[in-house]
Parts: C-alpha cells; sequence; structure tokens
C-alpha cells in the first residue's frame, strides 16, 4: 500500500515563503507522476502543481505560477513545493497525491494516492 506523508506547513506572515515535503513510502517510486493539491474552507479541493518522472515537466495553476516550485527528490522518495511569496488566498489544506499515469496529470479524480493534508495558513 502506498502511503504519502506532507510535513512543512504551518503560520507564515503575506509575502513569507514555506517548503512542503511529501514522502512516499510502500512501492516504487520513481515512475509515477505526483501533484500538489489545496483545498480552502467552504471551497472545492484545487489543483496546484504536478510533476512527471523522473522530474523533467511540471505544470502550474495559474494561481501560483512564478510563485510556487514544484519539484522530485526521486532518490530520497520526496516530492516538496516550495511557497514563495505567500498571500493570505493561498491559506489552505494542502494535499500531496500521486497516479500511475504518465505525464503531467492535473484532475483530482486521477490520483490513485492521497496523503492525510497539511495547514498552511498566511496571515495578513
Amino acid at each position: 500500500q502506498v502511503q504519502l506523508v506532507e510535513s512543512g506547513g504551518g503560520l507564515v506572515q503575506a509575502g513569507g515563503s514555506l517548503r512542503l515535503s511529501c514522502a512516499v513510502s510502500g512501492r516504487t517510486f520513481g515512475t509515477y507522476t505526483m501533484g500538489w493539491f489545496r483545498q480552502a474552507p467552504g471551497k472545492e479541493r484545487e489543483f496546484v502543481a504536478a510533476i512527471n518522472w523522473p522530474g523533467g515537466a511540471t505544470n502550474y495553476a495559474d494561481s501560483v505560477k512564478g510563485r510556487f516550485t514544484i519539484s522530485r527528490d526521486n532518490a530520497k522518495n520526496t516530492m516538496y513545493l516550495q511557497m514563495n511569496s505567500l498571500k493570505p488566498e493561498d491559506t489552505a489544506v494542502f494535499y500531496c497525491a500521486l497516479t500511475g499515469r504518465i505525464g503531467i496529470v492535473v484532475l483530482i479524480g486521477e490520483y490513485d494516492y492521497w496523503g492525510q493534508g497539511i495547514q498552511v495558513t498566511v496571515s495578513s
């Protein structure tokens, strides 16, 4: 069984930075696409960023382009999300996800495994 565990969330002031990590265990990591999603209070879960295997291609939601960077370290079975210039509207629970599909995947329904989520709160 695949397990995904997020870490690195917390409270930060607007304009600040956070780095989220997603550790993967339980199966071969290297050949899978991974992504970050987020869900703000009262809103649906939305796509944030995705990265293919082995990491040469990425895709971002328009709302985070130029501020967030997704990456992965296949040797460590870990994916990252560097978040800079954070805004109060970035406040949400962030989830990492993994899919067996090849290439960049942005649809929630196409991901097979999910982490438990981690809170990111940006104060104004």
